[in-house]
């Protein structure tokens, strides 16, 4: 996988973001973290918070983070929302923009999150690829950096937040043709993929619908006209959908659960009436359920043609 096990070069990154390009010169001494990420994972995320407290708990013993930015869809090529997801995140160490695969070929990584955990002679020692084990790579860290003290305590805000495993029984669902699955509505589209779509009746658990006119793209599903909507039965605390927009003004939308407005359960990008705006690119939060945790249907209608949906995750 590896030459030697030695850290791969970073020399094929498109562009750094807050610091200077850092080669083997500039790293030789220093343990290093290296942690792929991509704007809208929930996995990494979740994560964020760690990687986050690491580097400011122990940049001062001599660890440096470096974030590596692969994008998963088209619009996460764009440099702009990197750079306002590091500052929205306040990711405060350097970020290498990798939108030709060139650093994550380096590495032959294939996942986000994905951390890597490097000693002072460039050697690859450890690996995490996912949530969790949040404890054994601090501890990986400070045996790297020769230091012996308390774990920092971590608790993720907002979408950050842990998910609720406990209850979580609905899966990341992709809606292009590509990687779809569960994909309920009659079929009505065209050998294009535009088409007229209706809700079916009834919704079983982890089926998804559209209704009204879209387009179903190799990567994601597009809106074509407004008044079009997306259902899903879900069984997760959290439910959040990828969105993204080809239109010039930001799109409103209104989301229902289980056909009313989903008051204290909405998430952080909609009101307790269930409205939102569509602006850029980003994960968009729409339900967080206080409470009992139970088996509802999301609907989320779109008020203007040009919203683009890509994966629905759950928390």
């Amino acid at each position: 996988m590896f030459d030697r096990l030695h850290m791969p070069s970073l020399g094929g990154a498109s562009e750094w973001l807050g610091s200077e390009p850092l080669g083997p010169a500039e790293l030789r001494g220093h343990v290093v973290l290296v942690d792929f990420w991509t704007l809208t994972c929930i996995n990494r995320l979740r994560t964020e918070p760690y990687v986050r407290a690491w580097s400011n708990a122990y940049r001062d013993d001599g660890l440096i983070v470096i974030g590596v930015h692969t994008p998963e869809f088209s619009f996460e090529h764009d440099v702009d929302r990197v750079r306002h997801a590091t500052k929205q995140r306040e990711i405060n160490y350097p970020v290498i923009v990798d939108s030709d695969y060139a650093v994550w070929s380096a590495f032959d990584n294939h996942y986000w999150p994905a951390l890597y955990f490097i000693d002072g002679d460039g050697i690859i020692v450890g690996h995490h690829f996912g949530e969790g084990r949040y404890e054994e790579s601090e501890r990986l860290i400070q045996d790297l950096l020769g230091v012996d003290r308390e774990l920092v305590q971590v608790q993720g805000l907002g979408v950050e937040a842990e998910a609720d495993w406990e209850h979580l029984r609905t899966p990341e669902t992709y809606l292009g043709y590509q990687r779809s699955e569960h994909f309920a509505s009659p079929s009505g589209a065209s050998s294009s993929g535009r088409g007229t779509y209706a809700l079916p009746e009834r919704l079983r658990l982890n089926q998804w619908a559209l209704a009204g006119g879209w387009t179903i793209g190799p990567e994601d599903v597009v809106l074509e006209q407004g008044g079009g909507s997306i259902a899903y039965r879900f069984h997760a605390r959290d439910a959040h959908l990828v969105l993204s927009r080809d239109a010039p003004r930001p799109i409103p939308f209104r989301v229902l659960v289980d056909g009313a407005a989903p008051g204290s359960s909405h998430g952080g990008d909609v009101d307790e009436d269930g409205n939102g705006v569509l602006g850029d690119g980003s994960l968009y939060q729409l339900v967080r359920q206080h409470g009992a945790v139970a088996e509802r249907t999301l609907q989320i209608e779109f008020g203007a043609p040009g919203a683009e949906a890509y994966v629905f995750t759950f928390g």
